[in-house]
């Protein structure tokens, strides 16, 4: 048995939490009084645990909770699913651009945009592992136990020029949207994140993530310029937020046509640092957290 296992697996998921808060944070995690965004979040992901917050964390289900909110014309087309990788050959996968992922996971997917020469093996090898996982076990994020692990195939969004469109992350406060993140280069050395008010004004703070060899998504200098459907954007967004303290909704642009892309209740499982730090504060501020009790 592994420490790495025995800690994921076997510790009580407040203990975790404030081990892996004080590793990442260099701080104590206060889940008697929390203040800060960090902290509500990681309280968050031990109390505010719901069927709704499974549901919305399944890219498969959540399907159905968009359409009933606002309408399934916000949906990506799904092509295919199955809980089978085997499923997974060209037999089934015959509409291309195509995206291939599992359901129950944060990670990204599988990009078809010729079928010609694709190790399908590979793809279904890769597939079989991420089925596997449980990964709630390694971010104690509650909402991703339960969900039963399914492939989807879903059209590959790209613009008129044939790029992978940016995508808007519009950060909510009990149903209000407060920041808005765009991430530009995604995947590559130059992956920048800037923040907006929703207003579309830069704001003073970063909340970045490690993108390896101890570079992180700090804004760049760059503006990006308001998306034409940025007001829908933020209604829709409030629609879809209503029920929860905090949540990210996530959106696709692709030449003014709207796609709703996921719901992410614990952005970077609330353990990457807002600097400067006493943004953390202010932001966190503003955060009601519904069913606290002190």
């Amino acid at each position: 048995m592994t420490f790495h296992w025995a800690s994921t697996h076997l510790l009580p998921d407040k203990y975790f939490l404030k081990m892996v808060y004080r590793k990442e944070m260099g701080k104590k995690l206060d889940l008697k009084n929390p203040i800060t965004l960090n902290e509500k979040i990681n309280w968050l992901k031990l109390y505010d645990r719901t069927p709704l917050h499974t549901q919305c964390a399944d890219k498969y289900a959540v399907r159905k909770y968009v359409k009933d909110r606002i309408g399934e014309g916000y949906l990506v087309p799904l092509y295919f699913h199955s809980e089978d990788p085997d499923a997974i050959n060209p037999g089934n996968i015959k509409n291309i651009p195509c995206i291939i992922k599992t359901n129950h996971d944060s990670s990204g997917g599988i990009f078809i945009k010729d079928l010609t020469g694709v190790d399908w093996d590979s793809v279904r090898e890769k597939l079989r592992l991420r089925l596997r996982k449980n990964y709630y076990y390694g971010s104690k994020e509650w909402q991703y136990k339960n969900i039963k692990p399914r492939i989807i195939v879903e059209k590959l969004l790209q613009d008129s020029r044939g790029n992978i469109p940016l995508d808007y992350k519009l950060h909510c406060f009990n149903g209000k949207v407060n920041m808005i993140q765009v991430d530009i280069g995604r995947d590559t050395e130059n992956h920048h994140r800037n923040w907006y008010s929703p207003a579309w004004e830069r704001e003073p703070y970063r909340w970045s993530s490690p993108k390896g060899k101890g570079k992180y998504t700090d804004p760049g200098d760059d503006d990006v310029a308001q998306p034409a459907t940025l007001g829908k954007m933020i209604a829709l967004s409030e629609v879809l937020a209503a029920p929860f303290d905090y949540v990210r909704i996530d959106w696709y642009d692709v030449d003014g046509v709207l796609y709703f892309g996921e719901i992410t209740f614990h952005h970077d499982g609330g353990k990457q640092p807002i600097k400067p730090e006493k943004w953390d504060e202010i932001l966190g501020r503003k955060v009601q957290l519904t069913n606290f009790r002190p």
